[in-house]
């Protein structure tokens, strides 16, 4: 089976899944991730974000639509040979059970290159922490990046550290590289994402107002490069200083 027919694994962080900002972001992108069901768009109130029409707005969120909403921890990988599903669940399972749950800063609407994106509007140590032990406890699991990806990624413009990473990593943007981002759109004229950027501030601002608690980590996956990213397990955050007994909402990748 070649890699691009294989499934692919991924750790991100997702909003609580009765939060207002779970809802209005899978909404935004037009597709709910744990169902698969489309989800209509809510509408811009900013008028210069609003006349952006329907059709535009729907390939402006193509990418961010197929991976599903989310902040990246471990970048999607496909599993190494000898590992199974099983065995990255029972690793999810114990990497939860050693971290300790915190607050992170506000969120706010920024442009990330050509991209808009939710980022969090001062550093969080707590969140590299997170990210970096992500990127190392699911480390063994992954198969190496096959030729097409590696060559991909070293074309985009790496930086040296960058691409010592990607080769460490499987993926270039980890430790000190990390920034944490929940996208909201795909690569956007100057115009357009600054329209856009307006747009989604107000449409956003009732969820970047606030502190907001990370408790939980999730678990992504798809069948095929081609099929869409769903999210299959949703597990608390029961390491030190946890306050809840250790939960987990449990789903499958369908078919």
């Amino acid at each position: 089976m070649s890699p691009s027919a294989q499934p692919r694994y991924a750790i991100y962080y997702a909003p609580p899944a009765n939060s207002g900002l779970w809802d209005l972001a899978q909404h935004w992108l037009g597709r709910d991730c744990e169902s698969g069901a489309a989800l209509p768009r809510p509408p811009l109130e900013d008028p210069d974000a609003a006349a952006i029409d329907a059709a535009a707005l729907d390939a402006a969120t193509t990418s961010p639509r197929h991976y599903g909403f989310h902040a990246t921890l471990k970048a999607p990988f496909r599993l190494a040979a000898g590992t199974s599903l099983r065995d990255l669940h029972d690793t999810l399972a114990v990497f939860a059970a050693r971290q300790a749950p915190f607050e992170a800063p506000p969120l706010a609407v920024r442009a990330l290159g050509p991209f808009l994106a939710l980022v969090l509007s001062e550093p969080s140590e707590d969140m590299h922490r997170l990210a970096a032990a992500a990127v190392e406890a699911f480390e063994p699991l992954r198969a190496p990046l096959d030729e097409g990806d590696l060559q991909r990624r070293l074309r985009s413009g790496l930086t040296e550290r960058q691409e010592t990473l990607l080769r460490q990593w499987g993926y270039p943007y980890v430790m000190e590289e990390f920034r944490f981002h929940m996208t909201l759109t795909g690569p956007l004229e100057t115009p357009q994402r600054e329209r856009l950027q307006t747009g989604l501030s107000e449409l956003f601002r009732p969820h970047t107002v606030a502190p907001f608690a990370v408790n939980a980590v999730c678990l992504y996956g798809q069948h095929d490069r081609e099929a869409p990213f769903r999210l299959m397990d949703r597990v608390r955050l029961t390491g030190p200083g946890a306050l809840q007994p250790a939960g987990a909402e449990k789903g499958e990748l369908a078919g």
